[in-house]
């Protein structure tokens, strides 16, 4: 059975839902980020050498990395969650994946960092929120009209997107993106991310 190391208010919590959607097998091993550093513990290290989550093992096999395991697990399922690769949505699903972790999110995480210096992030501060304002203006704008961000369906895509959705809502941000809030409030509504929600435990970014 697959087993998902699932740190607390981490993007894991999508790895649950994904596995919700897939109604496949899995077991969580729960992990506390740390109370003061809001890191997570060593332990996981024991399971990647990276020492974060998600994580998702089973047997001997180690899937490590959000955009990875949605794809492969979906396809390992036989599932539509993927998109084929001889289909004209595959380029807008393949783009949406990476651009979640390798654009979308690193202004975000450059906020929380500076957040952290106090004033001597100041200088940072208006490059760092002229980009998370370009990127979710992009993501606000691709959602026009739209449900879902491929295809007009569920797709691994939208799962991988959530976090970003969830962080831009948690970070005061939805008042500027209605296209972005009804999109995720769709998500959210969804029984099986209601059931991930349940199983995975308190998450501050529902």
């Amino acid at each position: 059975m697959l087993t998902v190391h699932h740190l607390n208010n981490s993007r894991s919590q999508r790895i649950l839902w994904l596995l919700e959607e897939l109604g496949t097998p899995y077991q969580i091993v729960r992990y506390q980020r740390d109370a003061v550093t809001s890191l997570a513990p060593p332990e996981l290290k024991a399971v990647h050498p990276l020492g974060k989550s998600p994580v998702v093992t089973d047997g001997g096999e180690v899937l490590a990395e959000s955009g990875m395991i949605i794809d492969v697990l979906a396809r390992r399922a036989g599932s539509d969650l993927a998109v084929a690769t001889d289909s004209p949505d595959y380029p807008a699903y393949a783009h949406w994946l990476h651009f979640a972790e390798g654009s979308a999110m690193l202004p975000f995480l450059m906020g929380l960092y500076a957040g952290r210096l106090g004033d001597a992030a100041a200088p940072l501060r208006p490059r760092i929120e002229s980009e998370v304002a370009n990127h979710m203006a992009y993501v606000e704008g691709a959602l026009a009209g739209r449900s879902y961000l491929v295809a007009e369906r569920l797709t691994g895509a939208d799962i991988q997107m959530s976090f970003v959705g969830e962080i831009a809502k948690a970070t005061g941000l939805a008042g500027n993106l209605p296209n972005t809030m009804a999109w995720l409030a769709g998500l959210h509504a969804r029984p099986q991310w209601q059931t991930a929600l349940e199983k995975g435990g308190a998450y501050a970014y529902a």
